[in-house]
């Protein structure tokens, strides 16, 4: 154990853990293999009461590793208690928090640490990738961001707690995860909070600091495991926490519709819907409906792209049919792009990317009248104000990412944007984005370039914002080093090619076989 009277740590990093088996050695390969020496951070593991080998598991992790200690709690069926326990027994200037089947980048501590030190940040968020289907924030990691706020930036995209927080500042404003019920949305509760109590928020953006999983052996909650009245209570609590700190106004709404959005009307759409227990989905839109009427000012819905703004009047009125005729419709969308060109000149890479949002192999079309353009959807009485996507058409956009296969590194290629709106013969309009890239690659990830990139278009169109895979590949051997541009097109069309003629030299040699074998 590390001596309580040596020179104060600089982290803390704190796993609740229970019943983790094999799933945690990432996280514990991830410690040993950090950058920042040992006798500068502690892990704090905090065992939730496990019936497996965890126990045993983690105290031997301790008995190994001198920088690492191991907590035994009973079970408290919920993350919240052995994070605040923790967090009490931290030592370290700055405390992060990390599940037990995550795992951190190899310089993740050293950078988040470096940049919370230099700018006195209360609160530093390091750059997340997703793996198994995870989902995280990707536009608040556009770049870095020093003197983030609600107001300037989209944190409220990043409300889990995987992120570094100055001991002293949870101290000083007792900020912990709530214990007792509702126990839902626990992080979302402590973390916009220390958000509007932070007097300085950073964004590390040019390092993946975090990586997010997604367990496949059902370790994950499901959603129609989740019990709507608890969930809606803790999401209550949540704006109730908004609206202590902020004024109503632009801003409150802004913070209000990302629950909206998200935690509320993205539960009623699509697959996510249609594949839930019916009777899950009414006590769903029941409390959705509530919220919407008893917390929301005309503000927030209103600044929702076309197609949410339909969701939120239908399930405001409590037209739960509709919703499910929407979500049918809904479910054949998808966002579909096209390599126009491509070039290498020495390291420099270039490319125009076509993307738009198509239903059945067919771009998604608005209908004209008077001025406006107005979506064509399969529900009728819907006000044409929140039909209208005569703006919403040409504000889309498509950006180009590259996904490095095996670590998950996700970085933003810059482009240079354009729409165009295309009317068709039936007078009906649909928009067409357009991406060109160009960039040296040997600066893409500051220059940590080694390893083979999967470029993806990802499409932003009326509301929708999904990856589309590109039939591209960035190889480079080594950091950076020259790139070599793998299409995957071409490829394909030589590989049939190739087999059409050894399948038309087979049939020629056919008459010739017949005849040696008579």
């Amino acid at each position: 154990m590390i001596d309580d009277t040596s020179a104060s740590l600089k982290v803390s990093v704190v796993v609740p853990a229970y019943n983790s088996g094999t799933h945690i050695e990432r996280l514990v390969d991830s410690l040993v293999r950090q950058s920042m020496p040992p006798t500068q951070f502690e892990a704090i593991f905090v065992d939730d009461g496990s019936t497996d080998d965890t126990p045993a598991r983690l105290d031997a992790l301790a008995a190994a590793h001198p920088h690492f200690r191991v907590l035994h709690i009973d079970n408290s069926g919920w993350p919240s208690r052995p994070r605040n326990v923790g967090v009490a027994h931290a030592r370290g200037e700055y405390v992060v928090f990390v599940d037990d089947d995550d795992w951190l980048g190899d310089e993740a501590l050293d950078r988040m640490y470096g940049i919370g030190a230099t700018h006195g940040a209360d609160v530093v968020i390091g750059r997340m990738t997703g793996h198994g289907g995870r989902g995280v924030p990707r536009e608040l990691f556009r770049k870095n961001r020093f003197d983030a706020t609600v107001a300037n930036a989209p944190l409220i995209d990043s409300l889990t707690c995987h992120k570094m927080f100055r001991r002293a500042f949870l101290d000083e404003h007792e900020l912990r995860f709530p214990e007792g019920w509702p126990r839902r949305l626990e992080d979302h509760r402590m973390v916009v909070r220390a958000y509007l109590l932070s007097k300085r928020t950073c964004v590390l953006s040019d390092y993946t600091c975090y990586h997010h999983s997604r367990r496949d052996d059902g370790g994950n909650v499901t959603a129609d495991q989740l019990d709507p009245g608890e969930y809606y209570a803790a999401l209550r609590e949540a704006l109730d926490i908004v609206d202590a700190h902020v004024e109503p106004g632009p801003l409150r709404d802004r913070l209000h519709r990302r629950w909206l959005r998200h935690q509320m009307l993205d539960r009623l759409r699509g697959r996510r819907l249609l594949e839930a227990p019916q009777a899950w989905v009414g006590q769903v839109a029941a409390e959705v409906r509530d919220i919407i009427r008893e917390r929301f000012g005309p503000g927030v819905a209103a600044g929702l792209p076309p197609m949410y703004r339909v969701l939120a009047h239908l399930a405001e009125q409590d037209r739960l049919a509709d919703v499910r005729r929407l979500a049918e419709w809904e479910q054949a969308l998808r966002a579909a792009a096209l390599v126009e060109r491509h070039a290498l000149a020495g390291t420099t890479l270039t490319l125009t990317v076509a993307a738009w949002l198509e239903s059945d192999g067919r771009p998604v079309a608005a209908g004209r009248t008077g001025d406006r353009d107005l979506l064509v959807l399969p529900v009728e009485n819907v006000p044409a104000e929140l039909r209208d996507v005569t703006e919403a058409l040409v504000q889309g956009r498509v950006d180009v990412v590259a996904r490095r296969q095996g670590t998950g590194d996700e970085v933003f290629l810059p482009v240079t944007s354009t729409v165009e709106r295309v009317v068709g013969p039936d007078g009906t309009a649909h928009a067409v984005h357009r991406a060109t890239v160009t960039v040296d690659y040997r600066t893409v990830n500051a220059g940590r370039t080694a390893g083979m990139w999967r470029l993806k278009a990802r499409v932003t169109s009326l509301a929708r914002t999904q990856d589309v895979r590109l039939p591209l590949l960035v190889r480079c051997a080594t950091d950076g080093a020259p790139p070599r541009v793998v299409d995957e097109t071409a490829f394909l069309t030589r590989l049939r090619q190739a087999v059409r003629r050894r399948v038309r030299a087979g049939l020629r040699a056919l008459p010739a076989l017949r005849g040696r074998r008579g």
